[in-house]
């Protein structure tokens, strides 16, 4: 893929460190990057082109928009990814009338403007890196919740270590954090081996050898200034004073912005306690000072990376006190990126008292961060992993934007033979299906598998070749009909389709009917031998359950079971790969999809609900129930383009 990154980069925030290892990862991994920023240079191994993108100006504003034009199209960019409202900006006029898409990672609350609520200035898809900044862009900035995506900044745990070349120019104005230039195997190695118990403890020793040490990590300017200068007046001293072997860090750039009531704090406390106050400013080591701390104050990117080295975290930031990170709090206290953003406008004063009395509790008797919680954040802020997650969201983006309009996916169970005496009329008889095809081949329509459509959204095809009126035939729990009647048709009329199993090769029937309804008629499911006539014949197998239950009756790791098994098994006898999996019953909750996208897949089909566009929500795809009464002016409607929208209106689904 070919990425263009878009950022204010007028000192080494966190979201520069973010966009410049996202790259790196990225290139490493084979894909061209590019970054566009306002620095010549960046610690990366992708392409720099140094463009003024904080200058708002509105000369400058409409030179950035023409070069970044130029750079898209010289370079055939695949995706633009924004790293600031200013950057999303510029990068919405750039890509106006180009079927490029724009990803913008917000990284913290907006501010209202004209311009947001005339354009759609943050693009295609935006990731927010909190569940307090989803909830703000939908509730105060009033955007399409389906175009939100909550993902993380990526933190590449465990190689800060490594040498880097430090950021030239302005940028060691920042707070700081690492770029490097790394093997993506090397990057996996590191992040699939998190510290151990004895790793974390000899962390701890190593601290408490040096003495005990608080360090404070972050900008002293702005509302984390303004912070530090609270805890500079009102809790520093009397940590100071009651630990006599306390040394105090502060750790970060913009220094000479603290208010000036801090600086006078400060002076007092290096006057009082001499060398146990360590000013140390911008540094490019802040994975050496977290692993001589014992307790660190800091927010965002820095309580990550703390807690990822196995370092207390008392979470401070500019809308919040969170209090000491802990397995109870973590979930609740990341939603708010550690303290940095609220769901909603609110006062940002927040109680030193509190946070003396927290501090003051753990360093009577300090212990590392408990190990779980330790495996826990190196997984959720993984870079490696985000980094995946953020390239599917590029894919997202480019196929919503090449491949505009729904498309069908059509959900048939049952051929038989003769109409069946069934109130719940899942099936079209064979006389009738065949007249379905031969709609289908008059209106010119081209089957696709979701393995195909993946195919398509990861580049191993080209988008050239995606069919111009695509349309997408599945079939549930695999009835004996399918193979006798369903599979000659299709391949009769040159089409493939998506047959949806279950993974328990003892069930042969269709028990759950009966077992709510013992007057349904029974239906014999395929045997091994026939399901594999399927595969040879280029169809996509999905997943449909072990034992086709109502997934939202069972216990969250019951239900995983269901959908892990039942992959694994028929990866392992019909030797291809399952990429998607139907909830049955079309029975799901929030809980349930990210079940079946923690199970690897990469599509979960629903039955009458979901998004207006598949990539809307890719665990959630719309599927139209097909019935025996079915007729050509039924089909045109149900796979017309307006049909998706005008089922949602009439069903509110």
């Amino acid at each position: 893929m070919r990425i263009l990154h878009v950022l204010s980069a007028t000192f080494f925030a966190g979201s520069v460190s973010y966009a410049v290892h996202l790259a790196n990862t990225h290139q490493a991994q084979g894909h061209a990057v590019w970054l566009a920023s306002d620095v010549a240079e960046l610690p990366t191994t992708a392409t720099c082109v140094q463009l003024p993108i904080s200058n708002r100006r509105h000369g400058q504003r409409l030179r950035n928009v023409r070069q970044l034009r130029r750079l898209v199209r010289e370079h055939q960019i695949d995706v633009v990814h924004a790293h600031s409202r200013a950057a999303s900006w510029v990068c919405y006029f750039a890509l106006l009338r180009l079927k490029v898409p724009l990803v913008s990672t917000v990284h913290g609350r907006q501010h209202l403007h004209a311009s947001t609520s005339l354009f759609d200035i943050y693009g295609d898809k935006v990731i927010a890196i909190c569940a307090n900044l989803r909830q703000h862009l939908i509730e105060e900035v009033k955007m399409q919740p389906e175009k939100i995506v909550l993902l993380p900044n990526g933190v590449g745990f465990g190689i800060g270590t490594l040498t880097s070349t430090p950021p030239p120019g302005p940028l060691p104005r920042g707070e700081g954090g690492l770029a490097l230039k790394l093997d993506s195997n090397l990057l996996e190695k590191l992040e699939s081996s998190p510290p151990s118990s004895r790793d974390v403890a000899h962390q701890a020793s190593v601290a408490l050898g040096g003495g005990v040490r608080l360090s404070f990590i972050g900008r002293f300017n702005g509302g984390k200034g303004e912070r530090a200068a609270e805890l500079l007046q009102h809790v520093f001293p009397s940590l100071l004073q009651e630990f006599p072997t306390l040394r105090l860090a502060l750790v970060g750039g913009e220094l000479e912005h603290l208010p000036t009531a801090g600086k006078t704090a400060l002076t007092a406390l290096q006057q009082q306690f001499g060398e146990r106050i360590e000013v140390v400013g911008f540094t490019t080591d802040v994975p050496g000072w977290l692993q001589r701390s014992t307790l660190v104050i800091g927010a965002g990117r820095v309580a990550i990376e703390a807690l990822g080295a196995g370092v207390p975290v008392l979470a401070l930031g500019e809308a919040l006190y969170a209090g000491l990170v802990t397995e109870e709090t973590y979930e609740a206290t990341a939603a708010s990126n550690f303290g940095d953003i609220s769901a909603l406008l609110q006062p940002t004063a927040f109680d030193a008292a509190l946070l003396l009395a927290d501090a003051r509790a753990y360093l009577a008797a300090p212990q590392p961060a408990p190990l779980a919680l330790v495996q826990r954040v190196r997984h959720d802020y993984g870079l490696l992993r985000i980094a995946a997650e953020v390239l599917r969201v590029y894919q997202s983006a480019r196929m919503k934007k090449q491949v505009p309009d729904w498309i069908p996916v059509l959900m048939y169970h049952k051929i038989p033979d003769e109409p069946l005496r069934t109130k719940h009329r899942i099936f079209v008889t064979k006389e009738n299906f065949e007249k379905h095809l031969q709609f289908f081949q008059r209106r010119r329509f081209t089957t696709l598998t979701f393995r195909d459509y993946l195919a398509f959204a990861t580049g191993e095809r080209p988008l050239a070749e995606f069919p111009r009126r695509p349309l997408i035939l599945t079939f549930d729990d695999g009835y004996r009909d399918n193979f006798t009647n369903l599979l000659p048709l299709m391949q009769q009329y040159g089409f493939r389709g998506v047959l949806y199993l279950l993974g328990d090769p003892t069930i042969d029937h269709n028990y759950w009917d009966l077992a709510a309804d013992p007057t349904e008629p029974r239906g014999d499911l395929m045997t091994l031998m026939q399901q594999r006539a399927f595969v040879a014949a280029g169809w996509e197998i999905g997943a449909h359950t072990l034992t086709h239950p109502n997934l939202t009756t069972l216990p969250a790791a019951a239900a995983a079971v269901e959908m892990q098994a039942s992959k694994q098994y028929l990866e392992q006898m019909l030797r291809t790969e399952v990429v998607s999996f139907a909830y049955p019953f079309g029975a799901l909750t929030n809980e349930l999809k990210e079940a079946v996208q923690a199970a690897g897949f990469a599509f979960g089909i629903s039955t009458d609900t979901g998004g207006l566009h598949l990539e809307d929500d890719r665990w959630q795809v719309f599927r139209i129930n097909m019935f025996p009464e079915d007729t050509a002016a039924r089909l045109r409607k149900k796979t017309a383009s307006w049909y998706r929208a005008y089922y949602r209106r009439k069903r509110g689904k």
